[in-house]
């Protein structure tokens, strides 16, 4: 039966994630926002740096959370085993193209986290001793009295925490750590009761907690993975050029590799980078709606530099890492995902590339359990009210100790087709409130 399930929901899952139509929806979003809103991910970069970096934050405004502790835990989220995986898997199967409409997607990505994170700051609620409570589920609820569809997206990213933010990050643990000692993968339980533990000493602190630690790992773990993929990068100046006429010829010649290149690389690289950053399903507003500004524009502005980060840094270092290396040609045909990108880093540092990855994934993958953890209570006090924040987060600390110690295909299925689920009601309030986003952000440019 079991098998019968798992193959059926991957069946589903690959048809929800694979398919032009959704693709279409997901990256036509972004697009109709970014011309809707004016380019705003060009016009509002540079005064997202000048946010993030607190010049122009009050400690007398509402929230729980700085600009960059808000940031920190949506990255967190986001840069995780699609940073590593999910590149490696889209060129393996798109091909170098993938990367270019990886960056198209991030682009356009921008204009969505924006709007979805706005929207986030300006329908959250406030609830006793100033504890937030926003993201998608009361911008349906507030913005649109739409209380049944706020309701389906509460449900699907709750149980959506438990699939990807939680049981697929700790097998992915488990995995980068067996790149390392291949034995370990035996023993894999003894990880999770570890991982239990230290996640649940982090989320059972709430927000707070959360926010600090994550503001000091995510940091760290990007500027150790992006350093050694500048390293492999420096080391191969020559062949750069080479590496990015690859890349934008089997992304846009529709005579290169056979004529069959361009779309496989469409497809490949907007899904991988589309579940990457994350960008339209309506995880990291929760995060955002978190952040102590009195100026729903200026967190979403934050929130903006997501895809930038996550997909048009992170991501692009891994990319260009496999294709300046070759390894997505001289890699054996079972390699893939991130043994792909362990064997690419390693044909440059031997051993010690499998361990960048290893270890990169190790934390990319528990950064991305606490900030998740955090998604779920909010949809959980959404749903059931304040006593049951407490009953969830124990159970998403037991749940992890699963996740380490068994096999996950239908789990990763289950979690690709609830995150798919919430993007829909996300993506109805941000075309219906298009117009609203538009006008607050005009009205908060015109004041600066």
């Amino acid at each position: 039966m079991i098998e019968i399930i798992t193959e059926f929901t991957g069946d589903l899952s690959g048809f929800l994630w694979n398919n032009y139509l959704t693709l279409l929806i997901l990256l036509g979003t972004g697009l109709y926002l970014t011309l809707r809103l004016g380019f705003v991910q060009l016009g509002g970069f540079r005064h997202s740096w000048v946010l993030i970096s607190g010049r122009l934050s009050h400690k007398t405004d509402q929230g729980q959370v700085s600009h960059f502790q808000a940031l920190s835990t949506a990255l967190s989220a986001t840069v995780g085993t699609g940073n590593i995986a999910g590149v490696a898997t889209a060129i393996s199967l798109g091909g170098p193209g993938a990367l270019f409409w990886m960056w198209v997607t991030a682009f356009l990505g921008m204009a969505t986290k924006f709007a979805e994170s706005t929207l986030a700051l300006k329908f959250r609620e406030v609830h006793e001793g100033g504890v937030i409570a926003g993201g998608p589920m009361y911008t349906l609820l507030h913005g649109l009295k739409m209380k049944r569809m706020a309701a389906l997206f509460a449900v699907f990213a709750l149980i959506a925490s438990f699939g990807i933010g939680n049981l697929v990050q700790a097998n992915s643990v488990v995995d980068g750590l067996s790149y390392i000692w291949p034995e370990f993968k035996e023993h894999g339980w003894i990880m999770g009761v570890v991982l239990s533990v230290l996640v649940g000493s982090v989320i059972l602190g709430g927000i707070h907690r959360i926010a600090v630690v994550a503001s000091a790992i995510v940091p760290v773990m990007v500027f150790i993975y992006v350093g050694a993929a500048l390293v492999v990068l420096i080391i191969n100046a020559a062949e750069i050029p080479a590496a990015l006429y690859t890349i934008f010829n089997l992304a846009l010649n529709p005579w290169a590799a056979g004529g069959a290149a361009v779309g496989e690389a469409i497809r490949w690289g907007v899904a991988r980078g589309l579940f990457s950053n994350e960008a339209g399903l309506g995880s990291s507003p929760m995060a955002h709606a978190a952040a102590r500004t009195s100026e729903p524009v200026r967190e979403g502005l934050v929130a903006m530099m997501e895809p930038f980060i996550d997909t048009l840094i992170i991501c692009t270092m891994t990319g260009l890492v496999i294709v300046l290396s070759g390894a997505y040609q001289t890699a054996d045909e079972g390699v893939v995902g991130a043994a792909l990108t362990a064997y690419a880093f390693s044909l440059n540092f031997g051993d010690i590339g499998a361990m960048v990855v290893g270890v990169g994934l190790t934390f990319f993958a528990f950064s991305t359990m606490i900030a998740w953890s955090y998604y779920g209570d909010r949809c959980t006090r959404f749903l059931f009210g304040h006593d049951a924040v407490k009953v969830y987060r124990i159970v998403y600390t037991l749940v992890i100790i699963v996740g380490a110690a068994v096999p996950l295909n239908l789990v990763w299925n289950i979690a690709d087709i609830t995150t798919i689920l919430m993007a829909l009601p996300n993506l109805l309030a941000l075309f219906l409130l298009a117009g609203l986003v538009k006008r607050m952000k005009q009205e908060y440019f015109d004041k600066i």
